[in-house]
């Protein structure tokens, strides 16, 4: 049986759609053929740069040590982009920031994880870095995320004042390089609550409906499972 696991909120709206069984469907084919690759290097290279002053060029060595070539291929084209959004800013803090959970509803808690928020002259701000190549969440789809991350960050006293941004590190067209657009989350349109209702309402469906039919079906044969070498390096894990 294929592992259905719980996806993270970014992934929830990224996964989202108007009807139960087009989630499912979409849920099961992430479980029966799941990507192996994740932009955590990203993450590690903005704190090298933003907090440890670790020259580019060492950064730059770092990536190039990975062993698959499209995924170093890949990291290096982002890493230009996260160097100049960053250069010049020095935070008085930096820090992690512990995992939460959103309940959905059914009993489904969607795990969120923020990868790190930093403080200048009193100002706490919170980037999340959406590393998608192509279809970057968009319309009701962002709003939805923008929505449920404020509900957890409201939550917390200490991160209800943070200036929420989104680093959407996509291609502006399907022939072109990737590029940064930084995304105020205040410029985003919220969900009202009965929308929201219904949107989390249909995903737990959707998510139920897959482990159900994910647990009456067969593994794959050895030949059909997905490996390392036909991964998609270009879609983050789908709970990264």
């Amino acid at each position: 049986m294929a592992e259905l696991r719980i996806p993270s909120v970014q992934h929830l709206a990224r996964n989202w759609r108007n009807d139960p069984t087009t989630i499912a469907q979409a849920l099961i084919k992430l479980a029966l053929s799941p990507p192996r690759f994740n932009y955590n290097p990203l993450y590690s290279a903005a704190r090298d740069m933003l907090v440890l002053d670790v020259p580019y060029d060492q950064v730059v060595e770092g990536i190039r040590r990975i062993k698959r070539e499209k995924v170093r291929e890949n990291l290096l084209g982002v890493l230009p982009l996260i160097r100049d959004h960053f250069a010049g800013v020095a935070p008085d803090f930096y820090q992690t920031v512990d995992k939460r959970y959103y309940p959905v509803g059914r009993g489904l808690m969607v795990p969120f994880e923020p990868p790190m928020i930093y403080g200048i002259g009193g100002q706490l701000y919170f980037p999340w870095f959406s590393f998608w190549r192509q279809n970057p969440l968009a319309n009701e789809r962002l709003s939805l995320f923008v929505t449920l991350v404020d509900e957890i960050l409201m939550q917390d006293p200490d991160l209800e004042n943070a200036r929420f941004e989104i680093l959407d590190f996509s291609c502006p067209g399907p022939k072109t390089g990737r590029c940064l657009r930084v995304i105020n989350a205040r410029d985003i349109s919220r969900i009202d609550d009965t929308r929201k209702a219904q949107m989390l309402e249909k995903f737990a469906d959707g998510y139920f409906r897959a482990l159900t039919e994910l647990a009456g079906s067969s593994p794959p044969p050895d030949g059909d499972r997905p490996d390392d070498r036909n991964a998609d390096p270009d879609q983050p894990g789908l709970f990264d």
